[in-house]
């Protein structure tokens, strides 16, 4: 009786956080860097106490959003590493992916990568602190799929990581660029990063026994 009396009151909570997370989302794309979490409670119809019942704080909240959202970006680019087409296709269709998905929710974007813009500081919001880790954890997601997939030879997975990060570091700073100044339509970006990196991508092999790259 106990434990099922507890694993109802997980999903309670689990599914009280979800409506929490779903305000908080309605906020930023309405708000961007500048969402606080008055508005937030205001939003999901609770005192900002409660809200910091369930996150702590901006940073922590800030934190289940940004897992909410860097899971459902992995989510697409594995989903564009896995279409069928060939390797340069491939490619261009991650490169797409990311920008893309920067481009469709530019608040989300920057409440995420820029919540300075928003003069929110004062509610204990480290930007460094939280949104490194998120690049950090899309590089190492990226080596991961290089990894496994391409014959890199003697020290592999260690070019591997290299690869992941500087990847992971380039889409970052160049999608920042393009977001904010528009230079060029997004298919032009896409082809020159893919040109960019195309030398060692098209040279190398695919692993035997890998699902290909």
């Amino acid at each position: 009786m106990e434990t099922t009396q507890r694993t109802d009151q997980e999903r309670s909570a689990d599914r009280r956080r979800r409506e929490l997370l779903e305000a908080a989302d309605r906020v930023v794309l309405r708000d961007g860097p500048g969402a606080s979490m008055n508005a937030i409670a205001a939003e999901a119809g609770i005192t900002k106490p409660i809200l910091y019942r369930h996150f702590g704080d901006k940073g922590g909240l800030y934190a289940a959003l940004a897992t909410r959202h860097t899971d459902a970006l992995l989510d697409s680019l594995r989903a564009a590493l896995d279409a069928p087409a060939e390797r340069r296709e491939r490619v261009e269709q991650t490169l797409d992916t990311y920008l893309a998905a920067i481009e469709a929710r530019p608040q989300v974007y920057r409440f995420l990568m820029h919540p300075a813009e928003g003069g929110q500081q004062g509610e204990g919001f480290d930007v460094g602190k939280h949104s490194a880790p998120l690049l950090r954890r899309m590089g190492e997601e990226l080596a991961q799929v290089i990894g496994d997939r391409l014959d890199l030879g003697p020290g592999g997975e260690q070019l591997a990581r290299v690869w992941g990060h500087g990847i992971v570091g380039m889409m970052h700073a160049a999608g920042d660029w393009w977001l904010g100044e528009r230079p060029c339509s997004r298919a032009e970006l896409v082809r020159s990063l893919a040109d960019l990196l195309w030398g060692r991508l098209a040279a190398a092999g695919d692993k035997v026994g890998g699902p290909g790259f």
